[in-house]
């Protein structure tokens, strides 16, 4: 594929809007429609505007197709992606451009068409806002403001291109496009219903009567006045120049990125060397003010400017990108801030900067307008999301002058320094894609359940709409079908769910786990009235299990359910495991652990307490045909010392459980050490226990690169536990603890920073240590049975089934992956139970899909605001119902949902895409939509610069295609009844062809 894009058409493009809406009452995929207050306006440069909000000039203002999504979500202020002299295919922008899963970052920074092109795609987003805005009665046709942006010089702008484009945009009148818009709409007008010839007429051709000023980094500040003097006296434009974070100086910008956890973010001090400086800017600000009002225009500034950090990471092609989003807010405001108090809060703002709907409201109060808006729309949800955001403004009273109230601005300033919302936290997040590829056809999925999230493929969108709907009792069953342990997974579960959830490109990852918990626990008692006992089945093999952990527990629930005789060996006097033993009851308490117990013992599994389980042999001798070992990673790995002995974190964990933490033979200084979970544990026990004056944390690397989930890492730090990062231990002598300092280098496989000895030594205070630096499994114990292992002493057994060498012996859990969490022990176990019998729980499938499309759809595109009062349940947005990240997050449109005999699929069309990057960003597979979707083409030269599998429409009357589908490539006719290409494609080229023709127009 091509990663130019070709525009649409005036004529085609009318054509889509009218035909869509009459077909889905969508209009380039926008469901819900922004229709203004008209009691709402606002003033700017002699316009109006019924919001002072819209997409900044970047991606979402490049198209027409882009900037109508925008005026139908509710933006009524454009500000219109940068022209400048180098255009089209000279620009040399590299791709993939955009990554904006957490903080945005780009490589590119003007428009990709040539400029003649740009310019006609702004004229056509005009012309059809006009007649959109009367045909659905969406606003005024005068309220809202196109706003231009050029750059990046003076010679540039000077040249022929670019003073054509300016002087064409303040009036269209005379130019062919303007003709061809008026031309096309007269043609259609039997096709509106609110517009007449009458109405075309007094179509205002003033496009745009404002600048935005975009200068490269490192632009002398001579350089930006003369330039800014140039519009305001030559082309009797409003005019905004752009500012960058760059005026607060490296140390400020780099102390905050620090401050918010974005250190690894990096940028050395050249730009703000090279840039405009703040001594420099006043006065000159305070110049074009001056000459602004001598020509009675307006003037101000636009914050901010991209801020240009290195490509460390590769995040994306080439050695610099800029950055945007979250991250930048808290600089941009400081950008505002400084300068409004410069200007006693008399200076217009333009801001973008990281706004959205969390500081939209506190941006607006604080006097700060127009608001633009680009990595938000990024994300999933998209354009829609405007619509939230302009629910909020017009919400609020509207100024009738620029005064910014410097306490409030001072007070944003503070709080972005301090909210969570602007603070990364401390792991950097795993991948959210799943591992599986995106299938042509079919894609909706829930990517909680896919590889890489839950484990068991939990019912999790089924039980969280039952939750959300208060049917406890019903979830109560989904969850229990799949998972004989809700209280310990509601409770200590790692939740990789969660780590999937398309949610958390919202406002966060919905709480799968506590809806779990919240589900038991209202449930459990209704749950164990209601069950019926299962039979043991006539002439049923018995199985023994051993080890009556979250494993063993979970392979006898499902055995046992299906009526198998089924025995649990546990030489520890109570079940549980780990869970029982091991784990702080601060954590999981010993009654929750015995709900779960309760349920095994329900079904009918037997148990065996206090003594260590029968040999092989004497199993089998006892009538036991299958046994199941599941056995945890008892085993701990050593703390070489020079001098001194650490003791053991599974003896210390079991040691203060059973005690209850009452005595404290350890001291008053604890020193753990190690940075996984249980290193968490011990050092939260040890916190608690009396007499302790500090808990310590020793590890090599830093808490970032700490293995330790992370929400056991704030569970610590909540607790004042003390983190020394950076330290290897070397000895323990007289009550300290010697360590070497470390210092971070290149990452290792694990993707985690590796530690660097550095030849320094520090003392630590240390009664005791706590060795906490890893689990294994007893090799030997296996090897002694006869069941053989690898290298690494882990169990060989069938991937599948987990059967060892050994007939009917399997190992699950630890035994079979090494220290294991308790969702993948339960994986295991239900591997081993299906190889045993048939296990039935997969009853509620078909409950994960919502039968009514628009509920999922209805979530689209609206954040969770603190204080909306809406519970974690009803936040899921039904992914395996309906996905369509692709679509939203697509800002040129280029992929579409085609409704196929009555399923939504998903279809890219070549023409619109530019390869940026950002669907395959959202896209929950391990796969890319705007490579790996069915593909349709407007043109055969297209087809053939492509390697996607899609079409081109030949001919459409007589339904002959240019079809590729794997390596084939071949011409068919689909009136034809014998083919070798799947029917669900067959079918969509078909539908595309009779319902979406649209689609295939230039």
């Amino acid at each position: 594929m091509s990663d130019i894009m070709r525009p649409i058409s005036i004529e085609a493009l009318l054509n889509w809007i009218l035909e869509e809406f009459k077909r889905s009452g969508t209009i380039f995929g926008v469901r819900r429609l922004y229709k203004a207050d008209p009691k709402k306006t606002l003033a700017l440069f002699g316009e109006q505007m019924e919001t002072p909000v819209g997409p900044a000039a970047g991606p979402h203002t490049q198209l027409a197709q882009n900037i109508i999504a925008s005026y139908l979500t509710g933006s009524r202020f454009f500000e219109l992606k940068t022209v400048q002299t180098i255009d089209g295919e000279d620009l040399p922008v590299a791709k993939p451009c955009i990554s904006a899963r957490d903080e945005g970052y780009n490589v590119e920074w003007s428009t990709e068409l040539r400029v003649p092109d740009a310019y006609q795609e702004y004229v056509k987003a005009w012309f059809v806002l006009k007649l959109l805005s009367r045909e659905f009665d969406l606003g005024s046709p005068n309220g809202f403001i196109f706003n231009m942006s050029v750059g990046y010089d003076l010679k540039g702008i000077k040249t022929p291109k670019i003073q054509s484009y300016i002087d064409q945009m303040q009036d269209a009148a005379q130019t062919p496009i303007w003709a061809e818009c008026m031309a096309a709409a007269q043609k259609m007008l039997p096709s509106f219903t609110r517009i007449d010839a009458d109405y075309l007429a007094q179509i205002d051709p003033h496009i745009s009567r404002s600048i935005t000023l975009s200068t490269l980094h490192g632009c002398p500040p001579a350089e930006i006045e003369r330039i800014a003097l140039h519009l305001l006296t030559e082309k009797h434009l409003n005019t905004f120049i752009k500012c960058n974070p760059t005026l607060l100086g490296f140390e400020y910008a780099r102390r905050t990125m620090d401050e918010l956890g974005f250190d690894y973010i990096a940028f050395d001090d050249h730009h703000f060397v090279d840039d405009l400086q703040f001594a420099d800017a006043v006065p000159m600000i305070t110049r074009l003010r001056a000459k602004a009002a001598e020509q009675r225009l307006n003037f101000g500034v636009k914050i901010t400017n991209t801020f240009p950090v290195d490509v460390a990471q590769n995040e994306l092609p080439g050695e610099e990108m800029y950055m945007s989003g979250r991250s930048l807010f808290p600089l941009s405001v400081a950008v505002a801030k400084k300068l409004s108090d410069a200007f006693h809060g008399e200076l217009q703002i333009s801001y973008s900067g990281g706004a959205d709907i969390f500081n939209i409201k506190d941006l607006f109060e604080a006097g700060i307008w127009p608001i633009t808006v680009a990595t938000t729309l990024l994300k999933p949800g998209s354009y829609q999301r405007i619509s939230q955001i302009a629910n909020v403004v017009t919400s609020l009273p509207y100024p009738t002058h620029v005064q910014l109230d410097l306490l409030k601005l001072d007070q944003l300033v503070t709080k972005a320094k301090h909210q969570a919302l602007y603070q990364k936290s401390i792991k950097l997040p795993i991948s959210p894609k799943i591992d599986e590829k995106l299938p042509l056809l079919d894609c909706y999925t829930a990517p909680c359940r896919g590889t890489g999230g839950c484990p068991i493929d939990q019912d999790v969108p089924a039980y969280l709409r039952y939750v959300s709907e208060g049917k406890y009792l019903d979830a109560l069953k989904v969850i229990v079908d799949r998972n004989p342990l809700p209280f310990i997974t509601g409770t200590i579960c790692v939740h990789p769910c969660q780590t999937k959830c398309t949610r958390q490109f919202y406002e966060g990852s919905i709480d799968i786990r506590g809806v779990k918990l919240e589900a038991a626990e209202h449930a459990y008692d209704e749950l164990m009235a209601t069950m019926k006992k299962p039979t043991i089945k006539k002439d049923a093999v018995k199985t023994a299990v051993v080890g009556g952990g979250p494993a063993g527990l979970s392979a006898a629930y499902l055995l046992a359910r299906e009526g198998m005789p089924v025995t649990i060996f546990e030489k520890d006097a109570q079940m549980g495991g780990v869970c029982s033993q091991i784990v702080p009851e601060f954590r999981i308490s010993m009654a929750s652990v015995q709900k779960d117990i309760d349920l095994t013992k329900f079904m009918g599994a037997e148990f065996k307490n206090g003594q260590a389980a029968p040999s092989l042999a004497d199993l089998h001798a006892q009538g036991y045909t299958n046994v199941i070992y599941a056995i945890g990673a008892w085993h701990h790995r050593n703390l070489k010392l020079a001098q001194g002995t650490a003791i053991n974190s599974l003896e210390f964990l079991k040691a203060t459980r059973q005690d209850k933490m009452v005595h404290n033979p350890y001291g008053e200084h604890i020193v753990v050490v190690g940075g996984g979970n249980t290193a968490m544990d011990c050092a939260r026990v040890a916190s608690r226990l009396p007499g302790v004056k500090k808990a310590s944390l020793v590890y090599r690397r830093n808490k970032r690169n700490m293995p330790a989930d992370e929400e056991e890492l704030y569970l610590a730090l909540d607790d004042g536990v003390e983190f020394l990062e950076l330290l290897s231990p070397v000895s323990l002598e007289n009550g300290e603890l010697t360590c070497e300092i470390m210092e971070l280098g290149e990452r290792d496989t694990s993707g985690r920073r590796k530690p660097m000895p550095t030849g320094k030594f520090t003392k630590v205070p240390a009664d005791t240590v706590v060795s906490a630096v890893g689990e294994t499994i007893d090799t030997h114990y296996y090897q002694q049975i006869g069941i053989a292992t690898d290298a690494r002493g882990l169990v060989l057994s069938d991937s599948a089934t987990l059967e060892t060498n050994l007939d009917h012996v399997f190992v699950i859990g630890d035994g079979n992956r090494g220290p294991a969490t308790i969702v993948e022990a339960i994986a295991d176990a239900t591997k081993a139970a299906k190889a045993i019998c048939e296990v039935h729980n997969e009853h509620y499938e078909q409950t994960n899909l919502n039968v009514d499309r628009t509920v999922p759809r209805s979530k689209r595109g609206i954040l969770v605001t603190p204080g909306s009062g809406i519970s974690q349940a009803a936040r899921c947005l039904e992914c395996s119902t309906i996905c369509e990240s692709c679509v939203d997050v697509c800002p040129n449109r280029a992929n579409i949902v085609v409704n196929v005999n009555g399923d939504p699929q998903i279809m890219h069309i070549d023409r619109m895409c530019n390869e940026c990057g950002n669907c395959a960003t959202f896209c929950p597979y391990s796969s890319a939509p705007y490579k790996d979707k069915f593909t349709l083409f407007n043109s055969e030269a297209d087809f053939y610069d492509s390697t996607n599998q899609g079409f081109y429409v030949i001919d459409a009357a007589a339904k002959e295609c240019l079809v590729r589908v794997g390596e084939i490539v071949e011409t068919i006719n689909l009136n034809e009844t014998v083919m070798d290409i799947p029917n669900g494609l067959l079918d969509m080229m078909e539908t595309v062809i009779d319902d979406y023709s649209y689609c295939l127009a230039d």
